[in-house]
């Protein structure tokens, strides 16, 4: 069933690129490259983008071992129906209420990092310095990052939370390296348009979760999600 992960993580990051693109794609334009040569522009372009999948794929981690020991406990089809009434519940505070809910402690993490990403950018840079930008960027806040690691901590094992996570990154990959070269003649009311389609898709996956969740039987959207291995019985004659 890797497949399905290694799928499911593509196509939701394919999608989240029109979230990107509105959100993401100005600090991708605005990245100090038009001095290098062509060569350079596309490996250091390359790097930072590279550098935000390194960080996705460790969040899937870090993550991955959550949702196995959630899997263990045999908590999994609670808490993917959990996660999944949750992201709904965020979603219709952000986009009718226009409340961003979010932890003090997570906002003084991501000043941290956008002083790193300012102090990166104020430095002598070489290619090595795009890779940390985008590692950096890979923390920033983001709907639709919190959306993957929702999905992603609902495997049974590491592995699903790291593949998801990396070609969650790897589906971003083609609309951030083109609005990086073409981002100038991208007009901004087509980035609005892009953007307004996120939220959809966000109800999408979090209904996905909820009915994963559900073990209905359907393969991907909402396969029988395995039993937690049991503890072996040692019997004494």
């Amino acid at each position: 069933m890797m497949w399905q992960w290694i799928a499911g993580g593509f196509v939701l990051g394919i999608f989240s690129s029109l979230h990107c693109v509105g959100m993401c794609g100005p600090l991708a334009m605005a990245l100090p490259v038009h001095h290098l040569s062509r060569i350079k522009r596309f490996a250091a372009l390359l790097l930072y983008q590279f550098g935000r999948i390194v960080t996705y794929a460790s969040l899937g981690l870090l993550f991955g071992f959550a949702g196995r020991h959630i899997y263990i406990a045999g908590f999994q089809q609670g808490f993917s129906i959990g996660i999944g009434i949750l992201v709904l519940v965020l979603l219709i505070l952000y986009y009718c209420y226009k409340k961003n809910v979010q932890p003090p402690f997570m906002l003084a993490f991501y000043k941290k990092i956008q002083g790193v990403i300012i102090a990166l950018l104020q430095s002598e840079r070489n290619l090595f310095s795009y890779l940390l930008l985008g590692m950096a960027n890979g923390l920033l806040p983001c709907g639709m990052v919190y959306v993957a690691i929702a999905a992603a901590v609902t495997g049974s094992t590491v592995d699903q939370g790291v593949l998801f996570m990396a070609m969650f990154g790897l589906g971003t990959l083609p609309a951030m390296m083109a609005i990086s070269y073409f981002g100038t003649s991208l007009s901004l009311s087509v980035r609005q348009a892009m953007r307004k389609a996120v939220p959809y898709g966000i109800a999408l996956m979090a209904v996905v979760l909820i009915l994963r969740g559900m073990n209905l039987g359907i393969p991907f959207i909402s396969p029988v999600l395995q039993s937690a291995p049991g503890t072996a019985v040692e019997c004494h004659n």
